[in-house]
């Protein structure tokens, strides 16, 4: 017999001093047009702007839909890194459970609706996803969208542990009986998104529809990338991908050398990626590396061979660009 929910969707929100942006990322779960209930599971991370008074205003016009956390401490700097996990899914009350972080937003009001009718006719689908699009909240000359695939598609496992883009955050939607109870390496990951996608692609495919129906906010101050380009950000990307890598060593054991080959090579990809965002575009080049950098989009390839062989021109390149953008 399946178990019954209080809701069809749980929309877990992580928010952490998000004041600018909290108000559009509620805004666009409310609009959300389906036949069915849903909730909004809102950790707040002891904000020190007035994201938690934002949320307190929702939570008092919507008290059936928007649920909060308010933390009285920190508990990123309390060391637990996958808030989601920690906090958010075991309070889910969801039969699905849908990602976005209080800095990003979805704009499509049929987002919920065409994730879930997928996936309630599919169920040996674990996990949904889709295009997004990118607000830079800088000038940098950067892409502007995340379209891991061209035209909607299955992936297979080895698809989604050896992946060439990252999958969007905001886009993701899975059953909430998946993740009830997840791995330790999931637990111990700097990061939750990547070991959560391969926990449940192990349980069955995943499924990608080519359409932009979220935002990812680049550039924003408080976002995980941006603090990490703070300081050594070299021995913090280091240290980064060193530890996906002992995630990616635990999966491969706990799923007994299944998929070895993709983590194989998804671990190699992790090495020419870190060469590649700390600008050591000379190792990046190496013959080793060769098949992931023609992965590269042709924009992304030709500004790195431009800065890397023609610097002055790049850098006439960049101000021409923020000429433009101011």
């Amino acid at each position: 017999m399946e178990q019954a929910y209080e809701y069809e969707v749980s929309i877990c929100c992580l928010a952490f001093n998000h004041e600018p942006y909290i108000r559009k990322a509620l805004d666009s779960f409310l609009m959300q047009k389906t036949d069915f209930k849903f909730e909004v599971v809102i950790h707040d991370d002891h904000s020190t702007d007035q994201t938690a008074a934002i949320i307190r205003e929702y939570e008092e016009r919507y008290p059936a839909i928007i649920h909060p956390l308010y933390q009285a401490e920190n508990q990123y700097s309390q060391g637990i890194r996958n808030i989601s996990g920690a906090f958010n899914f075991p309070r889910a009350q969801g039969k699905y459970i849908a990602m976005c972080e209080g800095d990003d937003f979805w704009c499509d009001d049929h987002k919920l609706k065409l994730q879930v009718d997928y996936m309630e006719a599919h169920p040996d689908c674990m996990l949904c996803f889709h295009a997004a699009g990118i607000e830079s909240e800088d000038q940098a000359l950067r892409s502007r969208r995340i379209r891991p695939y061209v035209g909607d598609r299955i992936c297979t496992e080895e698809d989604v542990i050896d992946k060439k883009a990252n999958y969007p955050t905001a886009s993701l939607l899975f059953r909430t009986a998946s993740v009830k109870h997840l791995p330790k390496y999931y637990e111990e990951c700097p990061v939750g998104d990547i070991p959560l996608q391969i926990y449940l692609v192990d349980q069955g495919y995943a499924y990608y529809m080519d359409r932009r129906m979220s935002v990812y906010r680049q550039g924003v101050a408080v976002s995980w990338s941006e603090q990490m380009e703070q300081g050594n950000y070299e021995q913090k990307l280091t240290d980064h991908h060193r530890k996906m890598k002992e995630m990616f060593t635990a999966f491969d054991r706990e799923t007994y050398g299944r998929y070895h080959e993709a983590v194989e090579s998804a671990m190699q990809r992790m090495d020419f990626l870190t060469q590649l965002n700390v600008r050591h575009y000379r190792q990046a080049r190496q013959p080793q590396y060769r098949r992931y950098y023609l992965e590269l989009p042709l924009r992304t390839r030709m500004l790195i061979d431009l800065e890397l062989y023609c610097p002055a021109m790049y850098r006439l390149l960049q101000k021409a660009w923020y000429g433009l953008h101011r």
